[in-house]
């Protein structure tokens, strides 16, 4: 019995983003926090309702797309560069004829 499989339950909400409104929480309560600054800010009314708008679109297409895709974001300028085009190399191949080609072993 030692090669039987083992049978773990799992359930739908673990694995279920937590959303407001189809918005992921942190998203949403971003969103609500930067309409209400604006409105504070601008002290304007319709300002802080389309700021909060605007987020929850954005939100919304985010959370569609990846849930995850603004701590991706967020951390990749912490990440090491691996590619830099500024210090790109050019590569001149150099050209050899079929006839002088030296034979490949395998």
């Amino acid at each position: 019995m030692a090669n039987e499989p083992t049978i773990h339950t799992v359930y739908k909400s673990l694995n279920k983003p937590l959303t407001i409104w189809g918005v992921d929480r942190r998203y949403f309560f971003f969103a609500v926090a930067m309409g209400g600054a604006t409105f504070n800010m601008f002290s304007s009314f319709l300002g802080g309702i389309l700021m909060f708008v605007a987020l929850y679109v954005f939100a919304r297409w985010a959370t569609k797309h990846d849930a995850e895709i603004l701590r991706i974001v967020l951390n990749s300028s912490r990440a090491k560069v691996l590619y830099d085009p500024g210090k790109l190399e050019y590569f001149h191949p150099k050209w050899i004829r079929h006839d002088q080609a030296q034979p490949h072993h395998s």
